[in-house]
């Protein structure tokens, strides 16, 4: 696979303009498109559009860890190829810049995927450390374990995109 979106490319934030109560009543396109930004599998999307209407936050968030968790590996790399690879912001070091894209590179030709970390809760200052201390450290999974550890990154961006998306009104 290419590297992709390498550098001062921005993360992939959580889509606006929808609450709960719109993302209940809307049409169902529109909700799908919406969710395809939290997560990229069309399956998954389908799935949390079709279960609708959600009592509230909870009860949208667990449907979209138990889709999930049903997702086959075909679902799960169409959700990755629509992951970006975190990066650095344009003003790091050129080293720094260099350094990452080596990380991202390493990892993607041992797992044929894109790295994806869930960096929530962790100030934007530390992202740069987290990540590459995140890549050092999952480059020595074996696939099955670095397939377990991307599935549950996946979930866990997932779940702050939906957040994002029902927060906004």
């Amino acid at each position: 696979m290419p590297l992709q979106n390498r550098g001062t490319v921005p993360d992939r934030t959580a889509p606006h303009g929808f609450g709960l109560h719109r993302l209940n009543a809307a049409a169902a396109a529109d909700v799908e498109a919406a969710l395809l930004d939290c997560f990229g599998s069309r399956r998954w999307a389908q799935r949390l559009t079709a279960h609708r209407p959600y009592p509230d936050l909870d009860a949208l968030l667990a449907a979209a860890d138990e889709a999930g968790y049903d997702l086959s590996l075909t679902d799960r790399a169409e959700a990755l190829a629509a992951e970006v690879s975190p990066a650095l912001p344009p003003d790091a070091a050129p080293s720094a810049h260099l350094a990452l894209a080596a990380a991202h590179a390493a990892y993607e030709s041992k797992f044929g995927h894109v790295f994806v970390i869930c960096l929530d809760g962790v100030r934007p200052a530390e992202h740069p450390d987290e990540v590459l201390a995140g890549i050092r450290a999952r480059l020595g999974h074996d696939p099955d374990q670095e397939r377990v550890v991307t599935a549950d990154e996946l979930r866990r961006l997932a779940r702050g995109r939906i957040t994002g998306l029902v927060s906004s009104q």
